[in-house]
């Protein structure tokens, strides 16, 4: 009896651990897939950042990185390449679909991986460090050049040669600017496979021992791997979609708008809290793209000219060039060599046409309000015509008007003379009010007679 228990309890015991053991056999067996689809920039490259985290802490077997990218920015760039060094777990990076590439900053990328692979029909390489002023590529001197050069190829080589492939050959890519096809890339060991799809390239990879870039030996059991995508949070979706150019410049034009808006319509409140909130985050993505200082001042010449056009009527000609500035201005106010990027043409002229139109609109509709002569309280009743209901004299509140269908004490403008006393029954216009008291003058009589009653 005692024995059957033992074996009930054992039996039991053991029956805890087989679930956690298939569990934890299913855990080394995850994939964890990031995307690379698009500009390199510090939002994709929190992103990436996070995603190898989350690798670590659910202790996945590998981790996937699909790409397709022209480039980006060489800061975002080293901070991935950095994280992928560290990382815990291994990191495939995989250039596809057919038609892709990894060039420029995709390259170090691709480089710096466990596994470097390709699809059939992509490239990479073209990978040389370019200097830029303002967001456009400039000559510099030859010394300078030389430094930048070398230092981009010392960090290649610095992960490059742990990886055990072609060094020399991937300098090239820095030095000479080469690009390189998949079979090509295979061929002289700058990547260690091609795959024609992600299944293909779990396949390959099962069984398959790595070395990592602290020189220990890892091998991939991907029998049955569980392919867990993980995408940009909504954080980071709506950050990434704030740096790009043409929102960067909608936000921009947005929040000028609303803000001028808010100055000369005060208490409208909406208006100026759109437009500081968008002012706030074209801020943001200004810290983020590399803004060219000149395509800046050409949008703040074009508002100046859009000013300008309200108050001194250039018969249109301010206007224009306050256009054409605020296109100009848009094509130049995002440009990187690196990623080829900026406002579109489109976009350019979407916004600043309308822009312009409600900019000016609006600003001569305030102008003309300024200029209307109130029609109603005290202000109203000066040059209005009244006739006399007491005899008006010289001495504050003597006699009584009647204007605008009301009763007004009244007294002459006049010092002297036979005005100083205008008698029952004249016409008088007013010409200044002070306090309860209007000061008159005497009027020819209107056409038609105001209705007393």
């Amino acid at each position: 009896m005692k024995r059957a228990v033992f074996v009930l309890l054992a039996l039991g015991a053991l029956s805890l651990f087989l679930p956690r053991a298939s569990a934890q056999t299913r855990s080394t067996e995850t994939v964890i897939r990031l995307s690379i689809d698009g500009e390199i920039e510090p939002i994709l490259s929190e992103y990436i950042q996070s995603g190898l985290i989350r690798a670590a802490r659910e202790h996945a077997s590998l981790v996937l990185i699909r790409m397709d990218t022209p480039g980006g920015l060489g800061e975002s760039m080293r901070h991935i390449i950095q994280a992928i060094l560290r990382s815990p777990v291994p990191v495939c990076v995989y250039v596809e679909p057919d038609g892709a590439r990894a060039a420029s900053a995709g390259f170090f990328i691709l480089e710096s991986a466990d596994i470097a692979a390709m699809s059939p029909g992509t490239e990479m390489g073209a990978a040389s460090p370019l200097l830029e002023v303002g967001g456009y590529p400039v000559q510099v001197d030859p010394t300078l050049r030389k430094k930048i050069v070398q230092d981009t190829l010392a960090f290649l080589r610095s992960y490059v040669s742990q990886r055990g492939r072609n060094v020399t050959l991937a300098e090239t890519a820095v030095t000479q600017a080469k690009a390189f096809s998949a079979k090509e890339a295979l061929d002289d060991k700058l990547i260690d496979l091609v795959a024609n799809s992600e299944p293909d390239l779990l396949t390959q990879l099962n069984g398959k021992t790595i070395a990592r870039f602290d020189g220990s030996q890892v091998t991939l059991h991907l029998g049955h791997p569980v392919v867990v995508n993980v995408g940009m949070s909504a954080r980071e979706r709506f950050l990434a979609r704030i740096v790009q150019p043409d929102a960067f410049f909608i936000l921009l034009i947005v929040g000028v708008l609303g803000l001028y808006i808010e100055f000369t319509h005060p208490g409208l409140v909406a208006p100026g809290v759109i437009g500081g909130i968008c002012i706030l985050l074209a801020l943001f993505a200004m810290h983020m793209l590399p803004v060219n200082m000149a395509g800046l001042l050409l949008i703040l010449l074009a508002i100046a000219l859009f000013v300008l056009e309200v108050n001194y009527s250039g018969h249109g000609i301010l206007g224009v060039g306050g256009v054409i500035a605020l296109i100009l201005g848009a094509v130049m106010l995002v440009r990187s060599p690196l990623t080829t990027g900026g406002v579109g043409l489109g976009v350019a002229f979407g916004v600043a046409i309308p822009f312009a139109v409600f900019f000016i609109l609006v600003g001569r509709l305030l102008l003309r309000s300024f200029r209307w002569k109130p029609a109603t309280g005290r202000e109203g009743l000066v040059g209005a015509v009244g006739q006399v209901t007491e005899p008006v004299g010289r001495e504050k509140g003597s006699g009584m008007i009647f204007v605008h269908g009301e009763l007004w004490r009244a007294v002459s403008s006049a010092r002297e003379g036979p005005e100083a006393l205008i008698p029952k029954g004249a016409w008088v216009r007013v010409v200044k009010v002070d306090g309860l008291t209007l000061h008159v003058e005497p009027a020819e009589a209107p056409a038609a007679r105001p209705d007393a009653g």
